[in-house]
């Protein structure tokens, strides 16, 4: 434990997890593309309605590309909003960490995609798949590598075309997704800039079947039988994961506060992978949060895996509720399963 106070007169915080110089989320930019596909255009694609929707999701409409708009595209309209929040250039960057479901395609990563387009001649990088802990896990791996000295800047991306992946006469899994993208910088962190102060990650593969897409890869290749059993869309046994993200979401999250000595009184504001209300809800309940505490936003925007916490994020900086010296909690649980949480003092 450190003693005395933080540089924003807060009790001090274990970095148990967080080895080297300290680091921060210098800036946070999203996009999402303007086409909405709402809860009435799906009543008039597949048998549901929108009280239905409303009740068991709390989604009223999501974002959807246009025909030929690829993970890559979004990735790079919050990049690099990103980059110039942040005062840099794409120069600037040393690292590119891509966290996505969706690549433009099984190679190149998308993390190389999106330097080309962005143009930033130093970088290394490379995608994360891991579903909707995609931006925990990524924001944990940049923070992790700044934190040595090795680069100053990284860009993290979280972006998500899942509806290349929905199947659209599937009314369990067409009404939950939606398309966006999330960007920040993370930087070493200087005196008064708030830091990424200690995370908790997990994997569970005893879920993989509970929500997976089963065809494209090696044990599945493409072909006309993949394609005609509808193999390429994305398969889901609701009822278990929801149990399993309500139960890890609370646990991942305790988990993180008690071993840096705190309790949900002391955070400003959780913020919650958005994949159903009632998820975020029964989870907070359980934590013993008060809605003041939680920013949910998955009414406007679905489901959009990777992007969901930059984008709900970006709402509470928006609305006044994340200010510079807040206490951040994210927490996620993605397909496999994964599971992860963040700390955060808030820098700007």
């Amino acid at each position: 434990m450190v003693s005395g106070k933080d540089t924003f007169g807060q009790p001090p915080i274990g970095r148990t997890r967080c080895g080297g110089r300290p680091t921060t989320i210098r800036s946070l930019a999203t996009y999402v593309p303007p086409r909405l596909l709402t809860n009435a255009d799906l009543e008039k694609m597949v048998d549901t309605t929108d009280e239905w929707i409303l009740q068991r999701t709390g989604i009223r409409e999501r974002h959807i590309v246009d025909p030929g708009v690829a993970t890559s595209d979004l990735g790079r309209e919050a990049a690099v909003k990103a980059i110039e929040r942040a005062g840099l250039t794409p120069a600037d960057l040393g690292l590119i960490v891509v966290g996505t479901v969706t690549p433009d395609m099984m190679f190149p990563s998308t993390a190389c995609l999106i330097q080309w387009k962005i143009g930033a001649p130093h970088a290394w990088g490379f995608d994360v798949s891991a579903a909707c802990s995609a931006f925990t896990y990524s924001l944990t791996a940049a923070s992790q590598i700044v934190s040595t000295g090795a680069h100053d800047h990284a860009l993290v991306v979280g972006a998500d075309v899942m509806s290349s992946i929905i199947d659209y006469q599937d009314r369990s899994t067409c009404v939950l997704f939606g398309d966006g993208a999330g960007a920040c910088v993370v930087s070493a962190a200087g005196p008064d800039e708030g830091a990424i102060l200690d995370f908790e990650h997990e994997i569970d593969g005893s879920g993989g079947a509970a929500l997976y897409m089963p065809g494209g890869g090696s044990l599945h290749p493409p072909s006309h039988e993949t394609v005609e059993r509808r193999m390429h869309y994305v398969k889901q046994d609701g009822a278990a994961v929801f149990k399993f993200a309500v139960r890890k979401t609370e646990e991942i999250a305790r988990r993180l506060l008690e071993r840096n000595g705190l309790s949900a009184d002391d955070l400003d504001l959780f913020v919650s992978h958005q994949a159903n209300r009632r998820i975020i809800q029964a989870a907070t309940e359980k934590l013993g949060l008060g809605p003041d505490k939680v920013i949910i936003n998955i009414d406007r925007f679905g489901n959009t895996t990777a992007a969901t916490i930059p984008l709900a994020l970006n709402d509470a900086i928006c609305s006044g509720r994340l200010k510079k010296g807040n206490l951040v909690l994210l927490a996620s649980v993605g397909a496999g399963f994964t599971v992860g949480a963040v700390l955060v003092r808030w820098g700007f």
